[in-house]
């Protein structure tokens, strides 16, 4: 399908870019990577009289890491993500889950900023961001704010976002030396949208247990979801077999999927439990190493 009519727009400043926005009242659209704004503006699910492309913004740009965390600008891509080699050391769960963002292509365009503002809940970023206490810079015509990712989400392909409001980059609280983490997705086809999806992550203490345990899941409901009782399950234990089948069997009973063409809701639940039992399983053996 051909795109409908739109005018374009290419700031350099975020200032601009926001008065842009603010004129469209909310008839505007930023632009970042474009693998989500433009198929749906394909299927005329969204037809925008302007979009605001973000590319020539620098202040958008950039990933910086210190003792603090890590931030990440809303422009940097999916491929930049996985070049970065300090990230597979200082935020390991981030590259791995990127690791199953759609195919190369999409990769190589998509940006985290735009994937956090589409707020697909199929996607892996929400349910990351999620998962590690991310918040979420943001500039419209008010100023500046912080949202914490779980105050983003508010329904499919919905968020709190003003209609002038940008992503302007996310950060990520400091990595802990003794923390165990995985990430898992199943999708009919490699690239596909993912029936379900986990991610999830732990620090371990002296004796071995799980603390501050952060478990969440994509494709389950209308936004990226914390598993509480499956968290509840593991903490204060040691993950082995008996504690991640506990936790994986409260995964699958807290959920409460809706069923379509792809796959049941009762596939789904079961699904949840078993997805999260195979990143428990890697995550523990990666402690133990």
């Amino acid at each position: 399908m051909k795109l409908p009519q739109f005018d374009y727009q290419a700031p350099a400043s975020l200032s601009e870019a926001v008065a842009l926005l603010m004129a469209g009242n909310g008839d505007a659209r930023p632009l970042s990577g474009g693998q989500s704004i433009l198929p749906i503006m394909a299927f005329r699910l969204a037809e925008p009289s302007l979009l605001v492309d973000l590319r020539n913004i620098p202040d958008l740009r950039g990933i910086e890491i210190s003792a603090a965390g890590v931030r990440i600008g809303a422009m940097v891509r999916w491929r930049d993500i996985l070049d970065n080699a300090q990230l597979k050391v200082v935020l390991p769960l981030l590259p791995e889950a990127i690791e199953h963002v759609a195919h190369y292509q999409v990769r190589n365009r998509g940006t985290i900023g735009g994937s956090l503002a589409h707020a697909d809940p199929a996607s892996e970023m929400p349910a990351v961001a999620l998962a590690l206490d991310a918040v979420i810079e943001v500039v419209g015509a008010k100023g500046k704010r912080d949202i914490a990712a779980g105050d983003l989400f508010t329904g499919s392909l919905s968020t709190s976002l003003s209609h002038d409001e940008i992503i302007v980059a996310v950060r990520f609280p400091a990595w802990p030396a003794a923390r165990a983490y995985a990430f898992e997705e199943f999708a009919r086809r490699r690239g596909d949208f993912a029936l379900a999806g986990v991610a999830a992550c732990y620090d371990v203490d002296a004796q071995g247990r799980a603390k501050n345990v952060r478990v969440s899941a994509l494709s389950i409901a209308d936004t990226p979801i914390r598993l509480k009782a499956a968290e509840a399950a593991m903490e204060g234990r040691v993950m082995d077999a008996d504690a991640i089948k506990a936790a994986s069997a409260a995964a699958s009973a807290e959920v409460d999927p809706a069923g379509d063409i792809h796959a049941s809701a009762r596939y789904r639940k079961a699904l949840v439990g078993t997805l999260l039992g195979r990143a428990l399983t890697r995550a523990a053996a990666r402690t133990a190493r």
